[in-house]
């Protein structure tokens, strides 16, 4: 069952952005791949992954998009891993 979207209260201001951009993308599917995935892991990024996730909102959508479902290969380091970690999280919670 679906979690009700989390409340921005408590969070700082980059992270209350960052969700909201997370979740207002603009293409639906990535609106909700990434506003599940910010809903349950905003509060508890790092500082560096919370730069990595501003850098994979920045991306086009149509690369994102791509990047999370497998069908194109992410940028290297930090990036890949977080989409990795996007995409096992959109695994596991829509089923």
């Amino acid at each position: 069952m679906d979690q009700p979207p989390r409340s921005s209260d408590g969070l700082d201001r980059r992270r209350k952005r960052l969700l909201f951009r997370a979740r207002h993308r603009g293409m639906h599917e990535l609106d909700i791949i990434l506003g599940r995935f910010a809903d349950a892991r905003i509060a508890d990024l790092t500082a560096s992954e919370l730069d990595t996730f501003e850098g994979l909102l920045a991306a086009a959508e149509p690369d994102l998009y791509d990047w999370l479902m497998g069908a194109a290969t992410p940028p290297p380091g930090a990036a890949a891993a977080l989409v990795t970690e996007i995409g096992a999280f959109r695994l596991k919670h829509d089923r």
